[in-house]
């Protein structure tokens, strides 16, 4: 359905649209005997010919919409027409402008080839705001990329999605006001983006406007338009949890469950996370539990939440439990996850069994522990008096290129001291003030 209106929409009476959209005239010679012999030279011969009879057959370069009259004849070549449109590129052969970069737009999508259609929208969108064409209707390049593709869009036999592109190649840009806009004028004629477009545009809103602004300009827009997914619902309670309005947030889940959209291990997360980040370990856990009767997979994720939600709780009985049970099932822990271990389990104490952690997680996983985890262990060790071991932990950690700090040296000082070993003492203050001296 949005195919057909977005065919209507572009609809133009002829003369073709994009010979509409050139004021200049074309060069002296024979403009359509000069059309016809540059496709006959890039459909007939061959590559290591080709460009060479192409230099010759345009002595005076190529206009814009001579570039669009052969891009045209090349609708079902769109490799030979992105190799064309390069080649006017690198020689400097062709002033393009809006309406043929639409040209060369357009084929590369009805092609499918989605990357090669980003970088030209890019270009385009870099190149004309650099320029200051008259005919142009807006101030925004963006805009006026998507009113020329618009009306260039049924003589080339375009793909809807062309306007996917464009949109994330605004945001990829940050152009976040012209992507609200281009969606907004595509969504007041019944043409819906993709979710995953919709989705981006949300996110892009939140993080620079603010979550308020991204649910009240759009998401209600979207969900009149369209159905949106487990993701979609992800994306803006993400916006809530990182501002730790989770109050918010659950109003969006119980939306999401009344609108019998199944949330997806994204959503749990999303959600496990937003209670752990405040505190809320007891409310996270439920829906851990839930996540397991809902049979979703749990991820690495899912567990370093919660060891993040105990750890910021001090409970380092319950996050010991998480993290085992992660590592049971064969999933990877981040190395922020195994500092917060050591930390946590050294905080209260218990050195030996923080300094069994790391060496557990360098064995099972290759993982390079923080250069915070070590200097806790070393205070731990120190503190211990186990001085042999804390200088072994000290050597593997500038073999792992981190270099000891002054209250690494102030540790092992006090440490030593605590021993009666001041000759030991001294000698580490004399070789701390050395290397405070050469940096």
């Amino acid at each position: 359905m949005a195919i057909q209106v977005l065919k209507q929409f572009c609809k133009t009476p002829r003369p073709k649209a994009w010979a509409l959209l050139f004021s200049s005239s074309c060069s002296n010679h024979d403009s359509q005997s000069f059309v016809t012999n540059v496709v006959t030279i890039l459909i007939n011969h061959r590559s290591k010919s080709r460009w060479s009879n192409l230099r010759s057959a345009c002595p005076n370069g190529i206009d814009p919409l001579e570039f669009s009259q052969i891009t045209l004849h090349l609708k079902n070549k769109p490799q030979l027409a992105l190799r064309f449109f390069l080649w006017t590129k690198s020689k400097s052969l062709c002033h393009h402008n809006l309406a043929s970069y639409s040209a060369i737009i357009h084929l590369l999508a009805r092609g499918r080839l989605s990357s090669d259609a980003s970088h030209v929208i890019r270009t385009a969108i870099r190149d004309s705001d650099q320029t200051d064409d008259q005919n142009c209707r807006f101030a925004s390049p963006p805009l006026n990329l998507f009113e020329t593709l618009v009306k260039t869009y049924r003589d080339f036999g375009s793909a809807p999605f062309v306007f996917d592109l464009l949109i994330k190649a605004c945001l990829d840009s940050r152009k976040v006001d012209p992507s609200v806009e281009i969606v907004r004028m595509l969504l007041s004629r019944g043409i819906s983006p993709k979710v995953s477009t919709l989705n981006s545009l949300i996110t892009g809103v939140c993080r620079s406007r603010g979550v308020d602004e991204g649910m009240e300009e759009l998401w209600h827009e979207m969900r009149s338009n369209c159905k949106p997914n487990a993701y979609s619902y992800s994306v803006l309670m993400t916006a809530f949890c990182d501002e730790g309005r989770m109050g918010y947030a659950e109003k969006l889940w119980e939306e999401m469950r009344n609108e019998k959209i199944e949330p997806d291990v994204v959503s749990y997360n999303t959600i496990i996370g937003g209670f752990c980040k405040i505190g809320d370990v007891a409310r996270a856990e439920e829906f851990f539990r839930e996540m397991a009767l809902a049979s979703v997979e749990t991820t690495a994720s899912t567990y370093e939440h919660l060891v993040k939600g105990y750890f910021s709780v001090g409970d380092v009985d319950s996050a010991v439990l998480v993290y085992e049970d992660m590592s049971r099932r064969d999933l990877r822990p981040d190395a922020s996850t195994l500092d917060m271990m050591v930390r946590l389990l050294c905080d209260k104490g218990r050195v030996q069994e923080a300094l069994e952690f790391l060496r557990c997680a360098v064995s099972k996983y290759d993982l390079i522990p923080r250069e915070k985890s070590y200097e806790v262990l070393m205070k731990g060790l120190c503190f211990e008096g186990r001085m042999e071991e804390a200088l072994k932990l000290q050597a593997e950690m500038v073999g792992k290129g981190f270099q000891p700090k002054a209250e690494i040296y102030g540790a092992f000082v006090d440490g030593y001291i605590r021993q009666g070993n001041e000759e030991m003492a001294r000698a580490l203050r004399k070789e701390m003030l050395q290397n405070e001296m050469q940096s």
